[in-house]
């Protein structure tokens, strides 16, 4: 199991570029964590060292944000907090994004488990006593 922690803020960038240097061969990256483990935050980190020109925020009520990078790919935001099944994933075409070849970053994916591809990436995310946070996969 790989891991890296990140003890504040200041070490977010750092640590997103660090994680998709390791992570580079999966499109489909799954974020487990409980609510205000920081999902969110590190996505925005890795938008950010992807080159996303667009604002990151969380697609809690749209299900998907589309974000474009300065490259002209595509990187796609999902947060299933608010699926209740599977079907309403698939109802909203989840399966061509997450077999388009693009980067998919996942939220709450425990919602969907049963339809995530095979070569999904599960990264947790946990909060330690001191606020640090760690990524493990």
């Amino acid at each position: 199991m790989k891991s890296i922690k990140i003890e504040n803020l200041e070490q977010l960038e750092s640590a997103a570029q660090k994680f998709l240097l390791e992570v580079k061969d999966y499109s489909v990256i799954a974020f487990y964590g409980a609510m205000g483990a920081g999902k969110t935050t590190f996505i925005k980190a890795l938008c950010s060292c992807l080159g996303v020109l667009d604002n990151v925020n969380s697609p809690t009520f749209n299900i998907i944000n589309e974000y474009a990078t300065d490259q002209g790919d595509s990187v796609f935001h999902f947060d299933f907090y608010r699926i209740e099944k599977p079907a309403e994933a698939l109802d909203i075409g989840f399966e061509e994004y997450a077999y388009s070849g693009n980067l998919c970053l996942i939220e709450w994916p425990q919602k969907i488990e049963q339809i995530l591809p095979n070569h999904t990436l599960k990264v947790h995310i946990s909060v330690q006593d001191n606020y640090s946070r760690i990524l493990s996969w």
